[in-house]
Order: C-alpha cells, then sequence, then structure tokens
C-alpha cells in the first residue's frame, strides 16, 4: 500500500465538515465525560465507546482500503480525520484517539507486523533474559512524535467540542503480544516465561511500563483530557498472579499520571481485581458484560465512577431493544458516577444506525 502524501491528505481534513465553535478557549463545550470523571452530579450519563474510531463506519473503511494501519498511525493527517469521523456521525460525548496499543512496543524497538484476519505479528518473539536486555525505554519525542502531532491537530479539528481519551495498553497486555508472538485465546507462553523466568518477566514488564508512563505524560502535554488504560488480556491471569503481572505495573501508571490527568483502567475480565483497583488513583473503571452493574458496584465501594458495560454483540439486536437495554443499564448503574460504554470494543459488523440509537438512548435518558 502507498505511503500516505500529506499533502493530499491535507484535502481529507480541509474538506471535512469542521465542528462548529464560536471561540477556541481551553473550556470544553460538552464536559459531561470529565464531569462524570470528576464525580459530579449530571444530568444525564456521557456515552462513548470502545473501538469507535473504527471498523463499522463505511468512512473509516475507504480510508483503510487506501493506506495500510501503521500508515493511518503514523500519519497525523488521517489518525485525526478518523478519530473525528465517529463525533461527526454518531456524535458521542468524548473522542478517543485513533492509534494502536503496539505503537509502544515498536518504540522499544520490538519488531511487530500487523496481518490482514491475523492480528498483531511479533516475527521474533521476547523468550530469553538476552532479548529482554536489548528491549530499550525510548525517547518519546523521537519515536512517537506523530502521535503527539496526531492529538494536536485532533484537538484543532474537535475544536473544543467534546473532550480527547488517550490511551495505552497495559504492561501486562503489550508483555503479552511481545513474548506470545501473536493474539491467543490463553496466552500460556507469556504466562509461562513469567513463570520460569520472572525476573526477566518482570524486568521487560518495567520497561514497558517506564515507557507507558513516558508516552502518556506526552500526550497530556499535547492535550488529551483524559487517559485510558487498556488491560485486555488481564482476565488470562489468577487473581493472585494479576496483582504480581499486571495490576502492580498499571497501579504505577495511574500514580505517576493521577497529578496531570484522569485515568481510567478497564480490564478484560477482570472484576475480581475492581476492589483493589477503586483503592487506586484511578477516576474510573471500566466493567465489562460479564460483571452485573450491582456487583461492579458492590466491589468497588460503591463512589468510583465506572465504565461499561453492554455487550458490544448486543448492538446487533433490534433498535428498540438497544434503546431499553441501554435504559435499564443505567437504571442499574444509576445516572451518577457513570460512563455510558460497551464491555468490549464495537464490533466490525454493528450497522452504523445501531451505534447511533446507542447513544441516542443515552442521550434520551
Amino acid at each position: 500500500m502507498p505511503k500516505a502524501d500529506s499533502s493530499k491528505l491535507k484535502l481529507i481534513t480541509a474538506d471535512s465538515p469542521k465542528l462548529t465553535a464560536q471561540s477556541h478557549n481551553t473550556m470544553i463545550k460538552n464536559d459531561l465525560f470529565l464531569r462524570a470523571l470528576n464525580n459530579e452530579k449530571v444530568e444525564r450519563p456521557p456515552v462513548w465507546m470502545m473501538r469507535q474510531a473504527g471498523r463499522y463506519l463505511p468512512e473509516f473503511r475507504a480510508l483503510r482500503d487506501k493506506y495500510d494501519f501503521f500508515t493511518r498511525c503514523e500519519t497525523p493527517e488521517l489518525a485525526a480525520e478518523i478519530t473525528v469521523q465517529p463525533i461527526r456521525i454518531v456524535k458521542p460525548d468524548a473522542a478517543i484517539l485513533f492509534s494502536d496499543i503496539l505503537v509502544v512496543p515498536r518504540a522499544m524497538g520490538i519488531h511487530v507486523e500487523l496481518k490482514d484476519n491475523l492480528g498483531p505479528i511479533i516475527p521474533n518473539p521476547i523468550r530469553s533474559m538476552e532479548q529482554v536486555n536489548q528491549v530499550f525505554v525510548p525517547n518519546i519525542q523521537e519515536t512517537l512524535g506523530y502521535v503527539m502531532d496526531a492529538v494536536k491537530l485532533t484537538k484543532e479539528m474537535l475544536n473544543d467540542e467534546v473532550p480527547l481519551i488517550g490511551f495505552a495498553g497495559s504492561p501486562w497486555t503489550i508483555f503479552c503480544y511481545a513474548v506470545e508472538g501473536k493474539g491467543s485465546k490463553s496466552f500460556d507462553t507469556a504466562k509461562g516465561f513469567c513463570f520460569s523466568n520472572p525476573v526477566a518477566a518482570h524486568t521487560l514488564l518495567q520497561k514497558i511500563t517506564d515507557t507507558t508512563i513516558l508516552y502518556l505524560k506526552e500526550k497530556v502535554k499535547a492535550g488529551c483530557n483524559a487517559i485510558q488504560i487498556f488491560d485486555s488480556w488481564g482476565g488470562m491471569l489468577s487473581p493472585v498472579d494479576y496483582q504480581e503481572f499486571s495490576w502492580q505495573y498499571i497501579n504505577q501508571i495511574v500514580e505517576a499520571l493521577a497529578e496531570d490527568t484522569k485515568v481510567i483502567v478497564f480490564g478484560k475480565g477482570c472484576w475480581f481485581a475492581l476492589n483493589d483497583m477503586a483503592k487506586s488513583k484511578a477516576s474510573a473503571l471500566g466493567v465489562d458484560w460479564t460483571c452485573s452493574p450491582r456487583n461492579a458496584r458492590y466491589l468497588t465501594g460503591g463512589n468510583i465512577t465506572l465504565q461499561g458495560n453492554f455487550d458490544p454483540s448486543r448492538l446487533l439486536s433490534p433498535i428498540p431493544t438497544i434503546k431499553k437495554m441501554v435504559h435499564q443499564m443505567i437504571d442499574e448503574f444509576g445516572k451518577d458516577n457513570y460512563i455510558v460504554n460497551l464491555g468490549h470494543g464495537i464490533l466490525p459488523n454493528i450497522p452504523v444506525d445501531h451505534a447511533k440509537a446507542f447513544v441516542e438512548a443515552v442521550k434520551e435518558y
């Protein structure tokens, strides 16, 4: 696929309908999302969707067919355009920057490829201390400066209509790909490396953590209004191993960023850790659809903002069913200290009208 020509890309963003705004002040017009993160009373909960900038939108697929994955991530004009697409089309209360969790290991000298229908592939997975020693904590501006450029450009295009969320994968989730070499249903190789070679495993996890902290701090400086940490594979670990190989590293990130911004932690399949997570400096916790709102409130002590947890597959239900279920979900979580979201990323086969209905249901609440 061709590399993106930025002179042509300027035309994409120039011709795109701008989000109207009177003045470019630092006050965000729709600040519901930030108020919910701040534990403030709200008239209705805010709503956004994980992976909302993505494959279910025809406008996204048009760009995907033109430019390969990392070109889209590494070209600020493309990343910004993709980030803003769902704000125009689906109209959620927050934007999330289009990027990928694997830009971090790439910056650390780990070679990552993306294969169609296979997902990420690491051709030389890390299986020894010698390989761990070759992984480095990079200069963020040199290796990931394009992400900061994308943040700044996105902020211009959003024109303070809604907040912008930046994100990173949890150290454990990045580690899983780096050691397993590809996606997996169980990540046995990654887990086995932890248990057979714990010193090497912790060394690598710490390097990923240090890089992620530096990376997210730069994202906040560039203009992100909040940060989400995705622990996609945390649920692969037992509660005891989760503390050792995942949560302690996520917590380092939360502690490092809490002074600067609001942090949301989302661990898929990690309901067993919600109680510990709630004692951290995180501003909100994501919940997947396997944990009921009542249990999530109980496990977290009832005070912290929760985010979730509509089953993404449920967006294939008829529109009236979606709306009814969303209202029921809000009733169960309660409208305050709550951000409406899916329990994981939106699926590529969801009709756009159904995604819109999900958002509208919240706005009608």
